[in-house]
C-alpha cells in the first residue's frame, strides 16, 4: 500500500534532495532572527515602559 504524499511534501523533499546545503542555510537564517539569548533586564525595562492600549482605539472621540 502506497502512502499518500501531498504535492507540497513531494516538492519540499525533492528540493532538499537537490540542494543538500539548504538545510544548513535554513538553520543559519533561523539563528539570525530567532535563536537569540534573552536579556532579562532589557525585557523587564521594555515591559515596564509599555503603555496600556485603550479598547476600541479606532473609534476614539
Amino acid at each position: 500500500m502506497k502512502l499518500y504524499e501531498s504535492e507540497h511534501t513531494k516538492f519540499m523533499r525533492e528540493l532538499f534532495e537537490k540542494n543538500p546545503k539548504l538545510a544548513e542555510d535554513q538553520k543559519e537564517a533561523r539563528a539570525i532572527w530567532w535563536d537569540k539569548k534573552l536579556d532579562l533586564e532589557e525585557r523587564k525595562r521594555f515591559k515596564e515602559s509599555s503603555v496600556a492600549q485603550k479598547a476600541y482605539v479606532y473609534f476614539g472621540k
